[in-house]
């Protein structure tokens, strides 16, 4: 309603804007708006519009002022009829004969606008323009050869809306417009090839399959005459192009072929287009026919003419196959295109050999026929190589079918006489070899049966053989001789690529061989010159250049070089036959020169240079093809490469569009690339390019160590060579010389003016060249020039050139030249910082961007701005406002048939907001501003119609949002990436993910939102089946689908990012189910209606294993099935648990394909499950978990694993995912373990066969990984099995039965083989950890597991096993006692090693028990300490705790813990690598594992010294017991010598833990008053309490002078830990204990040390003493009383009755028994308790003087009468305490009413009291009968209670009876053993 309000008013301002000029974004926009007022207002007044746009159009004014307006009334009458549509169809008629009869007369811009403006015509009318198609079309078709490029990409889009409805354009106009499209082809670019491919390829997509029902009229058989006639029309633009009859009647008359590469690689195109758009099924279901004629169009006689034509074909045939097959085909259709390829490859071998064994001369094939058969072979053969990689192991299949015979078909054409045949063969084989590396060694050993064969065979030889005898005996026959040098040393050559651990074995030989190919002298070599012939040479050269080719590999040096003179003289005598061999020969020479340090070869630099120079300059050269798309690049900076053009872009069709520019690329041109590491079949350059290539590259190594002199005068030839020469001839020697200086440039400095001068000339002359290659080459060695120089004042002398020269040129290619030379002239210098010289030269690109008479100046000139913008940081500033300014209008007027000036402003914006950073976050009505032109002009990028330009803009908006996130429109950019996913340009995909990638790291829930809105909002005339993907699965689900189908591996990587991101912000917040099912139906295959591949559905596995990890962190719920269950009642939230199913159930089927990388995915899933969900309860089943259900599942998901034909790395993934599930605790049933132990024990048997195998399939490394998975799942089972079982033991002593006993006799079957099998892992692992200057010692055969030529490869393995083999080895021997058995098993296989198997000394004598034990010992030791010595990352933990669980079982066995004990250097440095590890590692189970280890440590040294006494006591008698204390660390001095002192390193490792936990008891670490102590942790307490125990044990490891020494340093640590844990009982009791060991030690009583032990411990407690007043808050006196009563009951008496220590005593005592604190009071008591029972010298006077108090305080308060019952016998003597103490015990009674109902204290109380009295009566009876008498009341209460007591004991007695009668009784017949658990 408010549009139909304002309508007219909307208008009339709109028409103002459409006659002001307006540029091309704005008469685009102007003309939506429009259209848009109409259609949603009163659409009636439109046809005015429409007349006044017609009259504009007829318009005579022919001014330049007037061609925007009648461009902006084009573009109104399109937008208008396409969104009105039928309502202006009266208008239809006179509007189109008025644009029609507008573009005769119109130039390249109107045509341009015209063609667009009818494709929207044709697409509002639809059906009701049918009357005009063919005007239309008659328009169409010549603008679709017109010379203007844009024109002719609008002209394909107005054909392709066109043929939505007019029929005749796919019928029977479809020949005519082919013939077009192949004309539009020729001198087109990458853009156009693209549009018109996609024009013919929908028409012939359309003529073979009708997409119309009425136009289907053709009969059943018609389908298939129509796939031949479209193939026929391809194949006859193929090889005629756009060209008549009569002309291609004599082209082929001629020999020559006039049709272009161009032309070629549009129908190559075109064809993928047309397969692309019928599809995958239609593909599959017609392949074979298809395929049979694209073998045709291979094998014409008029494709391949040349050799450059054959290869420019084999590529084109080689593009279809890989488009079509490799993109559009699932794994089960791949698999049936390969069969078809094996078949055309199998008959055309037939056909070949059947023509070179018929005798009949007449039906005899022709050479010519032969010779084109290898090019349909080569087709098939890549392309067949190309599946098979894809595949994988999923084309296993292949291999198998008897019915292929693949292999079989394969191996023949090795024999194929035509080389690029074979090579393509070798490669097939190769690509086999890798997807499946189970066929490697069976290849190997048949073409080894075949060689052995076919030795006298060329074509046998030309492919495999033995390297050593085919280049011996290739001078044995000269029919062979070339083909066997060849052979020899391509086989040589492979064989180097194996790596230094294969080549070191056969270094001698090879060595041989490299000096025999040379000659030895320069006199042998002037010898060859002379008796030389063309053959002999040949053959020489051959050799020579394939020698070399090796030698690339390594650092060897030979006479190789003296040749290099020589070859000159033998192309002048044997003419040019001998060049190619020469070619060849020089290559591999200036390529083995650029690998060697040029000190190598110094005294030849003369010779090499002036070749290199010859090479690069000579005249002789100058006719050889020369390629800048293939020279020049790798040396230009990658940012400038888009101005050269789309030649050098990176699109999906690059593997043809390159030879457009570069043909002849084909791997027959040097067979050596078969031994280059690449996934894609290598296709060598021709060797006249390659060796320009190598000469260049040669050169930048070599010219900065030849003299100075020398380097003038080359550059100064150089320089005048090029100014001679003119034309072809001199661009040709100026590429090359400024290639070669460039790449100098990157690694010389040019100080001295003799270089810079002619360096500087060629490089400014480069600058004005006409090949813009060479121009960006230029500039980027100019800015190398003036980074090498390093002189500001050189730097300001180029800059001022550049702007003379500006000045002054007035042509295209010097003004961009030095435009761009002034941008990038500071890029390597660390940017512009001067102001002036930035506003200069803003000043003139600013001039230079707004020549509107030079695109190519705007373009380069926009760059150079943008690179200034780079370069210049903040400095630019104030310079940003005018630049946006000149941006935008340039944005708004260029036209769009100009793509290279857009691309350029869009470099500039990306600077520009780069520039401005944050600073676009501001509101700032400056900023604003500034804002809104970055948006404004990504929008105008948007809609352009150049690819690039829209990739720009893309990033442009990418950057905006990282600066200003809440600026950025998602709504509007969302649904634009979107729309352009599935995008046909390369370079608009990867700016489209990218930039989706940082919009889900922020807001990853709006961007899912935004895209499914989009979705619903298209019409479905646009719907593609990304859309319906969204639609259906969201844009996650779309992503899965288009990762399916990428091949990009940039691209590939971007998208899994983003759907992690995606993953992990939402999966975890409502949509967990929502990922879960999209990963599932990934797995099944069926997202989107896509059959997925192998790797896509690895990835949803990742998926599936991140979101598990993702949960980890988030809900505890996720991992708590009742607390699920409860929460999902009250809220709609998802939880991980709830779908254990599914997430077994995907584990299950990812772990049973045939995807062996699947496979493996799913395993390791399988293992994260088992990991995460094995403790979770199932609260239904008390005792049971949830995993217990899928027993089944599991089982059958490892089954497979262990198959005979499984691969070694899924069976290493499987026997991991085997000792997790047993070790988790979920079965413990025996039969359940059985199963699994099955699996297992079949491994293990596989394992002891080792190297007997009759086929050893796979690399010696793979064995060795399989092997040492295997034993190291039997480690961890042994493992958990032994711990399982200790911790049974001790919880329930008495049970025999249990699962983990069943699961320890499982492992017990089998221990006598593993223990020998890991002892030989253990001593493999110790030598290959050896350091390099030990490699000596390896074996030389190899180890138990490994061999020596894969050594390198097995020490991985080694590292990720050796840990739980470890333990378990400990284990072993901690259950054996260090017992040597004979059970030695009779079927193992495995080499003997001397520790784990051998009974030989180094003498050859056998080892003794003893020997063998201490050698385990040793190697046991030796691994552990030189893994803890050395620095490792966190992610080793596990492996630090198994090396320190496997010392602390060694530690438990008397025998190792004797031999530690005996070697205190050994123990020793135990304690520094524990120490080390104590510092560098914060976790608290390795650092409680440290401590335990010192202490049993100090436990072997307890042991060693009093073994030591003990001895010595026997031997000596008593007589000298005095010195049997001597023995100990301190000896008679008491001294200790750090580094070789037991107790040294045990007190510094204590004090290390002690001062990190309590850093107050080092006043240098903590200096400040301290108020309280802080609260200690549970784990500290524990470190702390141990170190302590260490501490207390140590003293009696020394001597009693020794312990003298330690002394004081062990009670300050005591005393100081007890003073700041007092508040802490767990710490305080633990160091309590160790003060008490400490008081009670030994030493203080002996005589040489008891009067130092005296007085330190005097000085402890009166330091104890005095914690009472130490000032440091609350005193814990309990604590402090505990500490005071260890001293007066253990210490001698003499310590604590001196004064005025024993007055303090009972001060501490008498107050404590006074404190208000009950607590206080009563543990005053009762260790008053203990000081009573001390001895008479300490207790009596503690009675004396607090008896009375006590007394006092009991007849009061009647309580703790155990203290006063526990008093000695001799105190109780006197009648009258007796007298005192009988009344308060009889008080203290209960009668037997009140005793059942009483408190357990008053119970106890009665008890205690009574038991004291039945003591005390009959001692003293006269007393006790007395005072009874005396009191009638206290009688009857002891009568009572001793009467309720006894009933108490007959009740008692009774119910014990019939608790043992009992289960005599009702003990039933059959007990049930079945655990559940």
């Amino acid at each position: 309603a408010d549009i139909k309000q304002n309508q007219r008013c909307l208008i009339d301002q709109l028409s103002a804007v459409l006659l002001d000029s307006p540029g091309p974004p704005t008469r685009w926009l102007l003309a939506h708006c429009l259209a848009l007022i109409y259609r949603q207002g009163d659409p009636v007044t439109s046809s005015l519009l429409v007349e006044r746009c017609n009259d504009i159009i007829r318009s005579k004014d022919d001014s330049p002022s007037s061609l925007p307006t009648r461009l902006a009334a084009v573009a109104c009458l399109g937008s208008l009829f396409e969104q009105l549509g039928r309502i202006l169809v009266g208008l239809f008629r006179d509007t189109l004969s008025n644009l029609l009869k507008a573009m005769k007369s119109a130039e390249s811009q109107g045509r341009y606008e015209i063609m667009l403006s009818l494709e929207k015509i044709l697409r509002g009318l639809g059906v009701s323009a049918v009357s005009c198609h063919r005007d239309v079309y008659k328009a169409a078709r010549t603008c679709l050869t017109d010379r203007s490029l844009s024109v002719r990409c609008a002209a394909t889009k107005c054909l392709l809306e066109l043929q939505r409805e007019a029929v005749f354009l796919w019928t029977s106009e479809l020949e005519n417009v082919a013939t077009l499209c192949f004309r539009a082809f020729e001198g087109s670019n990458y853009t156009v090839r693209v549009a018109v491919a996609t024009l013919l390829g929908t028409l012939l997509a359309a003529a073979a399959e009708p997409p119309q029902p009425a136009a289907s009229t053709k009969q059943g058989g018609r389908v298939r005459g129509s796939l031949e006639e479209v193939m026929d029309l391809l194949s006859g633009g193929f090889l005629r192009g756009g060209a008549g009859f009569l002309r291609a009647s004599g082209d082929m008359l001629k020999g020559t072929s006039s049709v272009g590469k161009d032309v070629r690689i549009g129908v190559t195109q075109a064809c993928v287009v047309f397969v692309s758009t019928l599809g995958g099924p239609w593909l599959e279901a017609n392949f074979p026919a298809f395929l049979s004629l694209l073998m045709e169009l291979a094998s014409n006689s008029r494709a391949t003419q040349t050799p450059g034509d054959a290869a420019v074909t084999r590529r084109c045939v080689s593009f279809i196959l890989r488009s079509t097959l490799g993109s559009l085909l699932g794994e089960k259709a791949q698999i049936n295109a390969a069969k078809q390829l094996c078949f055309a490859v199998a008959t055309q071998k037939r056909a070949v050999d059947s023509a070179l064994t018929d005798g009949n001369v007449e039906t005899r094939v022709s050479s010519a026929d032969v010779s084109a058969s290898q090019h349909v072979l080569v087709c098939c053969l890549l392309e067949l190589g190309g599946l098979v990689l894809g595949l994988g192991s999923t084309a296993g299949p292949l291999l198998t079918d008897s019915s292929t015979a693949l292999l079989d078909t394969v191996v023949t054409v090795l024999l194929h006489p035509a080389t690029p045949a074979s090579l393509a063969a070798a490669w097939c084989l190769r690509c086999i070899a890798v997807a499946m590396p189970c066929q490697g060694s069976l290849l190997l050993d048949r073409c080894a049966e075949r060689l052995v064969a076919l030795k006298s065979s060329p074509e046998a030889v030309l492919v495999m053989g033995v390297a050593e005898d085919l280049l011996r005996s290739a001078s044995q026959n000269s029919r062979i001789s070339l083909q066997r040098t060849r052979a020899g040393w391509l086989l040589v050559s492979s064989l180097v690529t194996l790596g230094p651990a294969v080549v070191e074995h056969h270094l001698s030989r090879l060595l041989l061989l490299w000096r025999c190919v040379f000659p030895a002298s320069l006199r042998e070599q002037e010898m060859e010159l002379r008796r030389g012939d063309f053959f002999t040479w040949q053959v020489t050269l051959e050799g020579r250049a394939g020698a070399l080719c090796g030698q690339c590999t390594l650092t060897q040096h030979s006479l190789f070089f003296v040749c290099v003179c020589r070859l000159p003289a033998l192309i002048r005598s044997y003419s040019s036959s001998i060049r190619s061999f020469s070619l060849v020969y020089r290559l591999r020479v200036y390529e083995l020169l650029a690998l060697l340090p040029p000190h190598n070869y110094k005294e030849s630099f003369g010779l090499v240079m002036n070749q290199l120079v010859t090479d690069l300059s000579g005249q002789n050269n100058l006719n050889q093809p020369c390629s800048e798309l293939t020279l020049l690049p790798p040396l230009c900076h990658r940012d400038d490469l888009p101005l050269v053009g789309p030649a050098l872009r990176d699109t999906d069709d690059k593997y043809i569009e390159e030879q457009v520019t570069v043909g002849g690329a084909s791997l027959d041109n040097d067979a050596f690339r078969l031994c280059e590491t690449s996934d894609e079949a290598p296709a060598a350059l021709p060797p006249a390019i390659a060796l320009i290539d190598a000469a260049i590259c040669l050169f930048g190594v070599l010219f900065p160590h030849i003299i100075l002199a020398q380097r003038v005068k080359i550059l100064e030839q150089f320089v005048e060579t090029v100014n001679q020469l003119k034309g072809q001839r001199q661009q040709t020697v100026q590429m090359h010389v400024c290639a070669a200086l460039c790449s100098l440039l990157k690694v010389l400095h040019l100080r001295p003016d003799e270089v810079r001068s002619p360096a500087l000339s060629l490089l400014s002359g480069a600058l004005e060249s006409g090949i813009p290659l060479l121009r960006c080459l230029a500039a980027e060695g100019l800015a190398h020039l003036v980074q090498v120089v390093r002189d500001p004042s050189f730097t300001m002398s180029v800059s001022l050139l550049c702007f003379d020269r500006l000045k002054t040129a007035r042509d295209a290619a010097s003004r961009s030249g030095y435009a761009l030379a002034l941008g990038a002239l500071q890029r390597y210098t660390g940017g512009i910082s001067s102001p002036q010289h930035l506003s200069t030269c803003v000043g003139v690109l600013f001039t230079l961007s707004q020549d509107s008479t030079s695109p190519e100046v705007q373009s380069w000139s926009l760059h150079s701005l943008a690179l200034v913008i780079d370069l210049s940081g903040s400095l630019y500033r104030s310079h940003a406002e005018p630049t946006f300014t000149l941006v935008l209008r340039l944005l708004l007027s260029v036209p769009p048939t100009h793509p290279e000036v857009h691309h350029s402003l869009g470099r500039c914006l990306h600077g520009l907001i780069t520039c401005l950073g944050p600073d676009l976050q501001g509101e700032r009505a400056a900023v604003s501003s500034l804002r809104s032109s970055c948006l404004v002009g990504c929008g105008v990028m948007q809609a352009s119609p150049d690819c690039l330009v829209q990739a720009r803009a893309i990033s442009c908006l990418q950057q905006l949002h990282m600066f200003s996130p809440a600026h950025v429109n998602l709504a509007s950019l969302v649904p634009a990436l979107c729309a352009n996913l599935c995008s046909s340009f390369l370079c608009l995909r990867r700016a489209v993910v990218p930039c989706l990638r940082q919009l889900v790291q922020r807001e990853a829930l709006e961007v899912s939102e935004h895209a499914v809105t989009l979705v619903k909002e298209l019409p479905r005339r646009d719907n593609t089946q990304l859309d319906v993907t969204i639609k259906e699965v969201g844009l996650e689900g779309a992503l899965f689908a288009l990762l399916d189908r990428e091949s990009d591996p940039g691209l590939r990587r971007d998208i899994q990012e983003t759907l992690v991101h995606m993953m992990v912000s939402r999966a975890t917040s409502g949509k967990l189910g929502h990922w879960l099912k999209l990963c599932k139906d990934v797995l099944s295959a069926t997202s989107g209606g896509f059959t997925l591949r192998w790797a896509t559905r690895r990835f949803a596995m990742e998926c599936v294993c991140r979101i598990i990890a993702q949960c980890e962190t988030a809900d505890p719920a996720h991992f708590d099935i009742a607390l699920a269950q409860e929460r999902r009642l009250h809220e709609s939230t998802d939880f991980l648990v709830l779908h254990l199913g599914d997430l077994v159930r995907m584990a299950f089927m990812a772990a049973t394909d045939h995807s062996d990388q699947l496979r493996l995915a799913g395993l390791q899933t399988l293992l994260v499950i088992i990991r995460r969900f094995s403790g979770i309860p199932e609260p239904e089943f008390p005792g049971h978990v949830i995993l217990e259900q899928y027993q089944a599942n599991v089982g059958a998901a490892l089954r497979p694993a262990f198959s005979a034909d499984a691969p070694p790395d899924v069976t290493a993934k499987a026997c991991q995912v085997c000792s997790a599930w047993i070790a988790s605790g979920v079965v413990s049933d025996l039969r359940d373990l059985r199963r699994v132990h099955q699996l297992l024990a079949s491994s293990l048997t596989k394992v002891q066969a080792g190297r007997d195998t009759a086929v050893q399939l796979y690399n010696e490394a793979s064995a060795t990984m399989e092997t040492l998975a295997v034993l190291k799942a039997w480690a961890q089972v042994y493992i958990v099995a032994v711990e399982r079982s200790r911790r049974e033991e001790t919880a329930n002593p008495s049970s025999s039965e249990s699962g983990a006993a069943d699961l320890l006799k499982l492992v017990q079957s089998d221990l006598s083989t593993l223990s020998r099998l890991w002892l030989a892992v253990l001593q493999d692992y110790a030598l290959l950890t050896l350091p390099q200057e030990y490699s000596s010692q390896l074996p030389a055969a190899g180890g138990s597991f490994y061999t020596a030529e894969t050594l390198n490869q097995a020490r991985a393995h080694y590292l990720a096993s050796w840990a739980p083999i470890l333990h378990a080895t400990s284990l072993w021997l901690h259950s054996t006692g260090f017992v040597m058995s004979d059970d030695t098993p009779a079927n193992l296989s495995r080499p003997a090693t001397p520790t784990s198997m051998g009974h030989r000394g180094s003498v050859g004598g056998a080892k003794s028990p003893e020997d063998i034990s201490a050698d385990r010992l040793h190697l046991i030791l030796g691994i552990s300490v030189e893994f803890l010595c050395s620095p490792h990352s966190e992610d080793q933990m596990e492996n630090i705790t198994s090396c320190l669980r496997a010392l602390q079982v060694l530690l438990d066995v008397s025998w190792p813990r004797a031999k530690i004990g005996t070697d205190q250097a050994l123990s020793v440095e135990l304690l520094s690598v524990l120490h080390r590890l104590m510092v560098t590692r914060e976790s608290p189970c390795v650092q409680l594992a440290v401590l335990d280890l010192l202490r049993r440590i100090v436990t072997a040294a307890q042991e060693h010294v009093r073994e030591k006494r003990h001895s010595a006591e026997v031997d000596d008698g008593a007589a000298e017991k005095e010195t049997l204390p001597e023995f100990g660390e301190g000896r008679d001095t008491g001294g200790l010598i750090p580094g070789r002192s037991l107790v040294f390193g045990a007190l510094e490792l204590c004090l290390c833990v002690l001062v990190r936990k309590l850093p107050q008891l080092c006043p240098k670490l903590d200096p400040s008053p301290r108020i309280s102590c802080p609260n200690v942790a549970r784990s500290d307490c524990q470190l702390v309490s141990s170190a302590l125990y260490v501490l207390s044990e140590l003293l009696s490891v020394c001597s009693p002078e020794g312990s003298v020494s330690i002394l004081p340093t062990v009670l300050y640590l005591l005393l100081g830990v007890i003073r700041e844990l007092v508040h802490q009982c767990p710490g305080c009791r633990l160091s309590l204990q160790a003060l008490k060991s400490v008081v009670m030690c030994p030493m203080s009583r002996q005589e040489k040390s008891r009067g130092a032990w005296r007085l330190l411990l005097s000085s402890a407690l009166n330091t104890l003493l005095g914690l009472w007043d130490s000032g440091h808050g609350v005193v814990d006196q309990i604590s402090l009383l505990t500490a005071l009563t260890i001293f007066l009951r253990s210490a001698v008496p003499d310590v604590c009755t001196a004064e005025p220590l024993h007055a303090l005593c009972l001060q501490r005592f008498a107050a404590a028994m006074d404190a208000k604190d009950p607590l206080v009071a009563s543990r005053c008591f009762q260790l008053l308790t203990s000081v009573f029972q001390a001895p008479p010298s300490v207790a009596v006077p503690y009675i004396q003087a607090l008896g009375p108090t006590l007394v006092r305080f009991l007849q009061v308060l009647r309580m703790n009468v155990i203290f006063m019952t526990s008093l000695p016998v001799w105190m109780t003597s006197g009648p009258q305490l007796v007298a005192i103490l009988l009344p308060l015990l009889i008080s203290f009674l209960l009668d037997e009413n009140t005793l059942g109902s009483a408190p357990e204290a008053s119970r106890s109380l009665h008890e205690a009291a009574l038991k004291d009295l039945m003591r005390l009566g009959p001692q003293h009876s006269a007393v006790f009968r007395s005072l009874i008498a005396s009191s009638p009341h206290l009688k009857s209460r002891l009568e009572a209670a001793i009467k309720g007591n006894q009933e108490s004991l007959n009740a008692k007695a009774s119910s014990a009876n019939a608790a043992a009668r009992s289960p005599a009784k009702s003990s039933p017949s059959i007990t049930l053993k079945t655990n559940f658990l």
